[in-house]
Protein backbone atom coordinates (compact mmCIF):
# COMPACT_ATOMS: atom_id res chain seq x y z
CA UNK A 1 0.00 0.00 0.00
CA UNK A 2 1.49 3.41 -0.84
CA UNK A 3 1.80 5.37 2.28
CA UNK A 4 -1.09 8.22 2.50
CA UNK A 5 2.20 10.96 3.00
CA UNK A 6 3.27 10.50 -0.54
CA UNK A 7 0.03 11.40 -1.60
CA UNK A 8 0.14 15.14 -0.66
CA UNK A 9 3.71 17.57 -1.11
CA UNK A 10 4.45 19.22 2.36
CA UNK A 11 3.63 22.65 0.68
CA UNK A 12 0.13 21.60 -0.62
CA UNK A 13 -3.01 22.94 1.48
CA UNK A 14 -4.17 20.88 4.42
CA UNK A 15 -7.33 19.87 2.47
CA UNK A 16 -4.90 18.15 0.17
CA UNK A 17 -3.50 15.90 2.97
CA UNK A 18 -6.58 15.45 4.65
CA UNK A 19 -7.94 14.05 1.15
CA UNK A 20 -5.01 11.85 1.31
CA UNK A 21 -5.36 10.25 4.69
CA UNK A 22 -9.35 9.45 3.36
CA UNK A 23 -8.77 7.47 0.55
CA UNK A 24 -7.69 3.87 0.20
CA UNK A 25 -4.42 3.99 -2.05
CA UNK A 26 -4.11 0.19 -2.38
CA UNK A 27 -7.85 -0.12 -3.49
CA UNK A 28 -7.34 2.46 -6.35
CA UNK A 29 -3.96 0.61 -7.13
CA UNK A 30 -5.67 -2.32 -7.97
CA UNK A 31 -8.56 -0.59 -9.97
CA UNK A 32 -5.23 1.05 -12.33
CA UNK A 33 -2.78 -2.16 -12.14
CA UNK A 34 -6.12 -3.67 -13.98
CA UNK A 35 -6.96 -1.39 -16.37
CA UNK A 36 -2.80 -1.80 -17.59
CA UNK A 37 -3.17 -5.51 -17.44
CA UNK A 38 -6.35 -5.18 -19.58
CA UNK A 39 -3.93 -4.10 -22.17
CA UNK A 40 -2.03 -6.88 -22.29
CA UNK A 41 1.29 -8.03 -23.90
CA UNK A 42 0.06 -4.08 -26.03
CA UNK A 43 0.86 -2.42 -22.78
CA UNK A 44 -0.75 1.30 -22.68
CA UNK A 45 -0.41 4.69 -22.08
CA UNK A 46 -1.54 7.28 -19.43
CA UNK A 47 -4.45 8.48 -21.97
CA UNK A 48 -6.06 5.06 -22.54
CA UNK A 49 -5.89 4.01 -18.72
CA UNK A 50 -7.62 7.39 -18.26
CA UNK A 51 -10.17 6.47 -20.63
CA UNK A 52 -11.46 4.00 -19.11
CA UNK A 53 -11.38 5.20 -15.66
CA UNK A 54 -13.54 8.29 -16.91
CA UNK A 55 -15.06 8.16 -13.09
CA UNK A 56 -11.57 9.48 -11.35
CA UNK A 57 -9.77 12.56 -12.03
CA UNK A 58 -6.65 12.67 -13.44
CA UNK A 59 -4.14 13.33 -10.38
CA UNK A 60 -6.12 10.07 -8.74
CA UNK A 61 -5.12 7.94 -11.69
CA UNK A 62 -1.80 8.99 -12.22
CA UNK A 63 -0.97 9.22 -8.78
CA UNK A 64 -0.27 5.07 -8.38
CA UNK A 65 1.61 4.80 -11.04
CA UNK A 66 4.89 5.58 -9.19
CA UNK A 67 3.63 2.77 -6.50
CA UNK A 68 3.22 0.30 -8.83
CA UNK A 69 6.11 0.76 -10.43
CA UNK A 70 8.55 0.51 -6.86
CA UNK A 71 6.12 -2.56 -6.12
CA UNK A 72 7.22 -3.76 -9.81
CA UNK A 73 3.64 -4.30 -10.77
CA UNK A 74 4.49 -2.17 -13.95
CA UNK A 75 6.70 -1.97 -15.84
CA UNK A 76 8.04 1.25 -18.45
CA UNK A 77 10.84 0.51 -20.76
CA UNK A 78 11.32 3.67 -22.32
CA UNK A 79 8.77 2.40 -25.16
CA UNK A 80 6.22 5.44 -26.08
CA UNK A 81 3.50 6.09 -27.40
CA UNK A 82 1.90 9.78 -28.73
CA UNK A 83 -0.59 10.97 -26.56
CA UNK A 84 -4.03 12.55 -27.33
CA UNK A 85 -1.94 15.81 -27.00
CA UNK A 86 0.37 14.64 -29.45
CA UNK A 87 3.21 15.18 -26.74
CA UNK A 88 4.63 11.05 -25.93
CA UNK A 89 3.75 9.34 -23.23
CA UNK A 90 5.71 6.42 -22.01
CA UNK A 91 4.08 2.76 -22.27
CA UNK A 92 3.05 0.76 -18.95
CA UNK A 93 2.86 -2.98 -18.93
CA UNK A 94 1.18 -4.73 -16.22
CA UNK A 95 4.65 -7.08 -15.16
CA UNK A 96 3.34 -10.44 -16.23
CA UNK A 97 2.58 -9.09 -19.97
CA UNK A 98 5.46 -7.48 -20.66
CA UNK A 99 6.29 -9.01 -24.15
CA UNK A 100 10.24 -9.41 -23.94
CA UNK A 101 12.44 -10.67 -20.95
CA UNK A 102 13.45 -8.99 -17.91
CA UNK A 103 16.32 -8.09 -15.88
CA UNK A 104 15.90 -7.08 -12.87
Amino acid sequence: MTEAYKLARTNDPITSHISAKSIEPSKMEKIVLDVINEAGVFGCISDEVLEKLPQHRYSTVTARYKGLKEKLLIYTDGTTEKGSSGRPQQVMWGIGHYPRSISL
